[in-house]
C-alpha cells in the first residue's frame, strides 16, 4: 500500500499524472468515509442502500442491488445487517413469494437523516479547498469521466 509522502519529493512524470492524483484522492476519501460511517457503526453500503429505499420504497433485493451498484450476493449481507439493526424489513412479496421485498423502517428514516447530516460533513471535509461553483464543476466533471467509462 502507500504511506505517507513527500508530494514535493515525488517526481514531476508521477505528479503530473491526473489518473494518478484520482487514485490518491479516492483513497483518501475511501478512508475518510469508512472511517466517518464506521464511527457510527454504518457502512457505504448502508447509505446507498437506505438512500435508494427513500427514493424508490421498497423493493426487491434484485432491484435494491441494481439501483446501487451493489452486487446481489453482497446485497444479502447488506440488508442483513441493516435488518438486524432494525433499520429495513424484509418480506415475502405479494406478487412472487419466491422474492422478498425490502421496506425501510421508521428507525430507518432516522438514521439515514443522520448519516445525511454526516456525509454532508464528510463531503465539507473531503472537499474543503474548493469553493462552491469549483465543488460543482468538480462533481459535474467527475460525473462526464463516470458517464463516458460506464459506456464501456
Amino acid at each position: 500500500m502507500t504511506h505517507e509522502m513527500d508530494e514535493q519529493a515525488t517526481p514531476e512524470a508521477l505528479r503530473a499524472l491526473p489518473s494518478r492524483t484520482l487514485s490518491l484522492v479516492a483513497m483518501y476519501s475511501d478512508r475518510l468515509f469508512n472511517e466517518g460511517l464506521g464511527a457510527v457503526d454504518a457502512r457505504r453500503w448502508h447509505y446507498a442502500a437506505l438512500a435508494a429505499l427513500r427514493e424508490a420504497g421498497p423493493v426487491s433485493q434484485a432491484e435494491l442491488s441494481r439501483r446501487t451498484g451493489i452486487y446481489r450476493s453482497d446485497m444479502v449481507a447488506v440488508v442483513n445487517e441493516l435488518e438486524e439493526r432494525g433499520h429495513v424489513e424484509r418480506a415475502p412479496d405479494p406478487a412472487d413469494r419466491r422474492r422478498n421485498v425490502i421496506s425501510m423502517t421508521a428507525s430507518g428514516r432516522r438514521h439515514l437523516e443522520r448519516l445525511d447530516k454526516l456525509i454532508e460533513s464528510l463531503q465539507d471535509d473531503l472537499l474543503a479547498p474548493l469553493t462552491g461553483p469549483e465543488r460543482e464543476q468538480f462533481s459535474a466533471l467527475l460525473a462526464r469521466l463516470l458517464a463516458h467509462h460506464s459506456r464501456r
